[in-house]
């Protein structure tokens, strides 16, 4: 049986027709015994903790809780939520950062049929009264003092009934008083005592009959790249399907002689779980497996918590693998020798990935830059990993098969919001560089040509994508017109990407719809694969792509600053001190225009980067350039920018 076949085919406890809720409560009973989440100390003061409800883990070290554990907490936070007054079809914003509490409070607010609203803790003032205040969100749970400070600060605005905090609050933070002196105000491990109090496990089973599949559980709203952000309704059954077709893909099938995602797996989660991705990939999925689920300290201290856990899978965004990959390089790069024999390994182990027929002397080869490099690297993160997932953006096949060849495969998958989000995804017995897999398990998709000129061009079908299944959402919250857009006369949902299907039926993401370049002459562009060739550079670590309506291709363009003194240090150049100056000097420069000429060469002569600005700031989400997944807001660039790109184009 091949691989399609066993996917269909597969049976299993996790797969069904269930709320979210209901799922949980089945794997807690399955997997009473087993970790479920793991959480570190010294990094919040929890008031969890402070109420005896989860033991404080030692500092700089990680605590477990058991699925028992875990499902007791759910259970008295949702009857203390109950407490509260929450009832179904209420409308609930979350606003931390993600850590345990946010999976404990997802779970005990869906259990008593609430609709849990997302916002992400890098909102402004402004951007959390739309996103409170659109859905009618009745409550909110918020981390701690400094966004309590934020929702109090437009709470005039909104029809708040509670606020709870996760953490204590210090006094001093300016916020001790407002909880102490307010009754709408409450501490996390209150809503926890309240519902120890009143606790009653008839009650917990009358909640859970009383919810159905087609209720909504959340809304999750864009992340705003374009226009005001729209709230996404996402039902119990948009989530449960996706859970099961994810689960047939990369669960234990009897067939699979890989690693899988099942009670035996463990995950690094650090991305938002306000975004879809890992609501989905990073806690959904991975509580009804069973699997264990630790949360990092932060995105800054990945490289540790990586060796303090030892996932077995993780997933994340393109981004931070070309990150992590800086890192590895800078490390292995602090000296000469050891800067040659990486360089050497990585060259060997892109060749061997490349090749069709190894042959004994590159076998060798990689094996010996396996026991000098690779090995290191994934010791470095934590030795265990079977595989890692991509997702949120397109990824450099150039930097995913370097990840391959040093034994940490990435499987590129692709999903939006509105499809809960995943649509096709790489199987681990059969990946494909450069693709994002073939759909899962019950998606239907088509592709419409009609809007793709014909010099986009490639081997297989081209189109944008349209989905049909039981993960795609019905439409936005209180948004009928945009609804419509959103969908054909029959009923397939418009993603606005191009891909490519090939004869076996994996895809390709080419790019945007509406970020496709069309340049004066007629040419269309599309600016994702080329940026993506920066990905492995150690001198560039952005590059946006321009030229819409221009005669040519241009860029804006990002030194890795610490690649760049990396290389004048070899060569004997002395680069100034600051940012601004390093981006003016010409042999800096020089070394850029170098690592343009070799992108080029990939490329057709439409599509080369005629012209380049050098900027000394990363897009970043402080600025507005970057969304919270770290993908590129393309107008606020065009927009900060737009007097240097003038220059690129009156020059």
């Amino acid at each position: 049986m091949n691989w399609r076949d066993a996917e269909a085919a597969f049976d299993d406890d996790v797969l069904g027709e269930t709320t979210l809720a209901r799922m949980f409560e089945e794997s807690a009973a399955r997997n009473a015994a087993n970790v479920a989440q793991r959480y570190k100390g010294g990094v919040y003061d929890r008031s969890l903790a402070a109420q005896g409800a989860v033991e404080a883990a030692p500092d700089g070290a990680y605590a477990d809780l058991t699925y028992a554990e875990m499902r007791d907490l759910v259970r008295r936070l949702a009857a203390g939520f109950d407490d509260l007054g929450v009832g179904p079809g209420d409308r609930i914003g979350i606003l931390s950062d993600t850590r345990m509490e946010w999976a404990q409070t997802d779970f005990s607010l869906l259990t008593l049929g609430g609709v849990v609203t997302t916002v992400y803790t890098s909102s402004s003032e402004s951007q959390v009264r739309y996103l409170l205040s659109d859905p009618g969100a009745s409550g909110v749970v918020v981390e701690n003092a400094e966004l309590l400070s934020r929702v109090l600060a437009v709470e005039d605005d909104l029809d708040l009934e509670f606020v709870v905090v996760i953490d204590e609050i210090p006094d001093g933070s300016g916020m001790a008083g407002a909880v102490r002196d307010r009754e709408d105000i409450h501490s996390l491990g209150d809503v926890y005592a309240r519902g120890a109090a009143a606790f009653d496990e008839a009650d917990v089973e009358s909640w859970l009959a009383a919810r159905d599949v087609d209720d909504l559980a959340s809304l999750i709203y864009t992340s705003g790249t374009t226009g005001q952000p729209k709230g996404v309704e996402l039902t119990h059954r948009n989530f449960r399907s996706n859970v099961d077709q994810c689960y047939r893909r990369f669960g234990p099938r009897p067939d699979r002689d890989v690693g899988a995602i099942s009670p035996d797996a463990t995950t690094l989660s650090f991305l938002p779980l306000a975004h879809v991705f890992e609501r989905l990939a990073g806690h959904y999925l991975m509580f009804a497996a069973g699997a264990t689920v630790a949360y990092a300290e932060s995105p800054d201290t990945l490289r540790e918590d990586f060796g303090l856990v030892r996932p077995t899978v993780g997933t994340s965004v393109p981004r931070v693998y070309e990150k992590l990959y800086d890192a590895i390089r800078a490390q292995a790069s602090e000296s000469g020798v050891k800067r040659r024999i990486f360089e050497w390994a990585v060259g060997v182990g892109r060749a061997h990935q490349s090749a069709a027929d190894p042959g004994p002397l590159l076998s060798a080869k990689h094996r010996l830059a396996d026991r000098l490099v690779f090995r290191q690297v994934r010791e470095a993160l934590g030795g265990r990993v079977d595989f890692l997932i991509s997702g949120g953006g397109s990824l450099s096949p150039e930097l995913c098969r370097l990840y391959h060849a040093m034994g940490l495969p990435i499987l590129e998958g692709y999903g939006l919001t509105e499809t809960s989000p995943v649509v096709a995804a790489n199987p681990p017995e059969a990946p494909r560089i450069g693709t994002i897999g073939p759909p899962v398990v019950d998606v239907d998709v088509r592709l419409d040509a009609s809007i793709v000129a014909e010099d986009v061009g490639a081997a297989g079908e081209v189109g944008e994508l349209l989905v049909r299944g039981p993960n795609v959402t019905a439409g936005y919250w209180n948004r009928p017109e945009e609804t419509a857009r959103a969908f054909t006369e029959d009923g397939w949902f418009r993603t606005g990407d191009i891909v490519e299907r090939d004869a076996d039926g994996y895809l390709r993401f080419r790019e945007r719809a509406k970020q496709l370049l069309v340049l004066s002459t007629g040419k269309n562009v599309a600016p994702g694969p080329i940026e993506d060739a920066f990905a492995s550079s150690s001198v560039v670590e952005q590059c946006l792509v321009l030229g819409d309506g221009r005669k040519f291709v241009s860029a804006l363009l990002v030194p890795n600053f610490e690649g760049l003194r990396a290389w004048a240090e070899r060569e004997g150049i002395d680069l100034p001190e600051d940012p601004a100056d390093v981006v003016r000097d010409e042999r800096a420069r020089d070394r850029i225009q170098q690592e343009v000429d070799a992108v080029n060469e990939e490329f057709e002569s439409y599509e080369q980067i005629k012209q380049f600005r050098v900027l000394s700031e990363e897009f970043s989400e402080d600025d507005g350039t970057l969304t919270p997944t770290m993908k590129k807001k393309r107008r606020n660039i065009l927009d900060r920018y737009a007097d240097q790109i003038e220059m690129l184009y009156d020059s």
